[in-house]
């Protein structure tokens, strides 16, 4: 795939709405945006804990167990609605939001069905000559994404003088978790 494909097509993935991005967007809406710096390394390990094995082991894992991509699908569905459970009811006593946390970006990030996508589909071989360099172009534009998703947050509380524009925010985004987590509990029995 030449380079301007595969920019464009990376970036239209990473910016179309997701468990992570939910997550960049909530945590920037309820706390401040200066939080989505201190979350952007746990979304970037998250992906590459999930990308590097499949871009080495992957095909050849899938091809023997297909059963694995199975259990990541049940595991991704599971972690997707307990995310969306806590979101709903997830403000404290000082009126913060502490469900968006580094380590739940890490593993919604791990088990993101993108990271599958990026892992199996995008990314060349790790022996192709570009494979370095297009990694290094996806850590980038998952940096930008999640800097988006982080403004989108932001410009969402813009002018609120209370939490409710707040609250409505965190309680749609924990229905959009649940449809994601419907969507991929659905996937596996059309498996």
């Amino acid at each position: 795939m030449s380079y301007p494909a595969y920019i464009l097509t990376v970036f239209i993935l990473l910016l179309s709405p997701g468990p992570t991005n939910t997550l960049m967007g909530l945590a920037s809406a309820r706390n401040s945006f200066c939080l989505v710096p201190k979350l952007l390394p746990a979304e970037l390990l998250g992906y590459l804990t999930m990308i590097l094995p499949l871009t080495w082991l992957g095909g050849e894992l899938i091809s023997l167990w297909p059963e694995s991509a199975l259990v990541l699908k049940t595991a991704a569905a599971i972690w997707v609605m307990y995310l969306a459970m806590k979101l709903w009811v997830a403000v404290s006593e000082d009126g913060l939001d502490r469900s968006v946390t580094a380590r739940r970006v890490f593993v919604t990030t791990t088990l993101n069905p993108k990271a599958v996508v990026f892992g199996l589909v995008l990314l060349p071989q790790p022996n192709a000559p570009d494979f370095l360099m297009k990694l290094v172009i996806f850590l980038g534009l998952a940096s930008f994404a999640a800097v988006i998703w982080g403004g989108f947050g932001r410009l969402a509380q813009i002018g609120a003088r209370s939490h409710i524009r707040v609250m409505i925010l965190q309680r749609t985004a924990s229905c959009w978790l649940a449809i994601v987590s419907c969507t991929l509990a659905a996937s596996l029995f059309g498996s």
